[in-house]
């Protein structure tokens, strides 16, 4: 069985994509993220032969509800932790201990990734010859991590949420012995710059991300000249 875990944090105004405000509003940014989630979500349960999980944030029962209303294909298990990495190791674990003998984790920021690179994963990590499977992101992160069996040090002992988790994670990686496949690259949405780039993807690729195209397509952005001007429209 393999298990494909997303990391996911149910929106609040002023806590969610916060590094989009001003730019957005609070509400906005919160409702991009919702898009993001349910475009993500409708990807991964589309992908054959592998069971979806969310790893839901906080760990609290109004979370869960929220989640199994948004997803109710799915199964919840909370994430716990310190810190991110001790919150993946704990998903991460969880599905191994009941019984999947490929797991992996992903984003929940990158709606337009492709479906492959997902299904990619799983196929790396059929191979004998490969420990961990890694989607890089680039920011120098990751959007997947993936393993058939536990190696804690390579999610608790790397700083999150900087621009080395990548390389601190393959250094570790390089130190356990640990045969790492990297998958294609792709990039996930924290900045501006990279909320311009999502909509000329969804400009170029008619189709795709339906739920975050929508969020481009009922809004004025004529009146927002800060958005105006990366989403080529013409300012009012």
């Amino acid at each position: 069985m393999k298990a494909l875990i997303v990391m996911a944090k149910r929106p609040y105004p002023h806590k969610t994509k916060t590094r989009m405000i001003p730019a957005l509003t609070a509400q906005e940014a919160a409702d991009l993220y919702t898009c993001f989630l349910q475009d993500v979500l409708a990807l991964v349960q589309n992908l054959p032969g592998i069971t979806p999980f969310i790893a839901y944030s906080p760990a609290d029962d109004e979370t869960r509800s929220y989640f199994q209303k948004l997803a109710p294909d799915f199964t919840l298990v909370p994430q716990i932790g310190a810190d991110l990495g001790a919150r993946l190791d704990g998903v991460l674990t969880h599905c191994l201990q009941n019984g999947y003998a490929q797991v992996a984790a992903m984003n929940s920021d990158s709606p337009t990734l492709p479906a492959v690179y997902l299904a990619q994963a799983f196929t790396r990590l059929d191979d004998s010859a490969v420990d961990v499977a890694l989607g890089p992101c680039e920011d120098g992160g990751y959007y997947l991590i993936g393993w058939k069996r536990s190696h804690p040090r390579l999610v608790r002992a790397v700083q999150m949420s900087t621009n080395h988790v990548l390389q601190d994670t393959l250094a570790i990686a390089q130190a356990e012995n640990l045969r790492v496949a990297l998958l294609p690259p792709w990039y996930d949405i924290d900045e501006l710059a990279e909320l311009h780039r999502l909509q000329e993807e969804l400009r170029q690729k008619p189709g795709i991300a339906s739920h975050t195209r929508r969020f481009f397509e009922i809004r004025d952005w004529r009146t927002r000249p800060e958005l105006a001007e990366g989403l080529e429209i013409e300012p009012a």
